[in-house]
C-alpha cells in the first residue's frame, strides 16, 4: 500500500482520509484543526506535525481545501519541493478553473504529475466511500490517480485535460442548484393548489417532470426516500457550499461568454438564503425561503 499525505480534514476530507486508511494505505494526515486531526487518528490515519512533514517521502499527496487561494498557497509553500517529484499530486478541492490550471502548470514545471479531482456526493458519500470523482489531467495522471480515488468513491471519470475536472464539477452543480430551486418552487405551488405532497411526488416522480432533486433528494420532509429534509435539513450539502459552486459557475460563464440565466437566478436565490442565515442548512432547505409559510413538520 502507498504512503499518502492527506491535507485538509474537514467534513469531506475527514471521511475520505479515513477510507484510504481503511483500505490499508499509510495516511499521513494534516489539518489546522487539532480536533479534525484527532478524529483522523481515531479512524486509522497518522498525525503529521505539518503539511510539509506529511509530504516527506509520500507516494501521493491528496488535498481537500476550501478555495483556490488555499490550494495555490499549500502547493506553492508546503508541497512543491517537499514531496518527492515521483509523488502523484491530487487536488480534490472545488476551486476556480484558472487556479486549478495554474497550479497544475506549476506542478508540471517542477517535475510532478498532478490532477484536479473534485467530488460529488456530499458528506454521506465521503463517509461511505461512494463519491464520484471528476478528474482533469493527463492520461498517465488519471491512470495513477484512479487506483487511489477508487478507495474513496464509486465512480472515477476522466473529464479531460488540466482543469476539466473543475469544469465538470461546476457545470454539474449549477444544474443541481437550478433543478433544486425549481423542485422547491414546484412543491410549494402544488401545496397551494391543494395537492398532497406525497401524491404529487408519486405522480411527478414517474412523469416527465422527474429529476434527481425530486426523486433522490426531495426537499419535503416525509416524502420519498430519506433526505436531509427529514433531519431538519441538517447534514448533506450546505447551502453556503452550493452558493460557492454557483459563484464559480457564474465566474466561468462570464469568462467563457456563456449565457446562463437559470444559473444566475439560482445563484441569486441561494445568496438571499445564505444572507438570511441558511448557510449551514442543507441546500434543499431553500424551500423554507421560497415559501415562508412552509412548515417543515407538516408532512413528517
Amino acid at each position: 500500500m502507498a504512503k499518502i499525505a492527506f491535507i485538509g480534514l474537514g467534513n469531506m476530507g475527514g471521511g475520505m482520509a479515513a477510507n484510504l486508511a481503511k483500505a490499508g494505505h499509510d495516511v499521513q494526515a494534516f489539518d489546522l484543526s487539532q480536533d479534525a486531526l484527532t478524529r483522523a487518528v481515531e479512524r486509522g490515519c497518522k498525525q503529521a506535525s505539518s503539511a510539509d512533514a506529511a509530504c516527506e517521502g509520500a507516494e501521493a499527496v491528496v488535498t481537500m481545501l476550501p478555495a483556490g487561494k488555499h490550494v495555490a498557497q499549500v502547493y506553492r509553500d508546503q508541497v512543491f519541493g517537499k514531496a518527492p517529484t515521483s509523488a502523484l499530486l491530487i487536488d480534490c478541492s472545488t476551486i476556480d478553473i484558472a487556479t486549478a490550471r495554474e497550479v497544475e502548470e506549476q506542478a508540471s514545471a517542477q517535475g510532478y504529475t498532478m490532477v484536479d479531482a473534485p467530488v460529488s456526493g456530499g458528506i454521506a458519500a465521503a463517509e461511505g466511500g461512494t463519491l464520484t470523482f471528476m478528474v482533469g489531467g493527463s492520461e498517465e495522471g488519471f491512470r495513477r490517480a484512479r487506483e487511489i480515488l477508487e478507495k474513496m468513491g464509486k465512480a472515477v471519470i476522466h473529464a479531460g485535460g488540466p482543469g476539466a475536472g473543475q469544469a465538470a464539477k461546476i457545470c454539474n452543480n449549477m444544474l443541481l442548484g437550478a433543478s433544486m430551486a425549481a423542485t422547491c418552487e414546484t412543491f410549494v405551488l402544488a401545496q397551494k393548489l391543494g395537492l398532497d405532497p406525497q401524491t404529487f411526488f408519486d405522480i411527478s416522480s414517474k412523469a416527465s417532470g422527474q429529476c434527481w432533486s425530486m426523486t433522490s433528494y426531495c426537499p419535503v420532509p416525509g416524502v420519498g426516500p430519506e433526505t436531509p429534509a427529514d433531519r431538519d435539513y441538517e447534514g448533506g450539502f450546505a447551502a453556503a457550499l452550493m452558493l460557492k459552486d454557483l459563484k464559480l459557475a457564474m465566474e466561468a460563464a462570464q469568462q467563457s461568454g456563456a449565457y446562463t440565466p437559470m444559473g444566475g437566478e439560482a445563484e441569486e436565490l441561494y445568496q438571499r438564503f445564505v444572507e438570511r442565515g441558511g448557510g449551514s442548512k442543507d441546500f434543499s432547505a431553500l424551500i423554507k425561503m421560497i415559501d415562508d409559510s412552509w412548515k417543515v413538520t407538516d408532512h413528517q
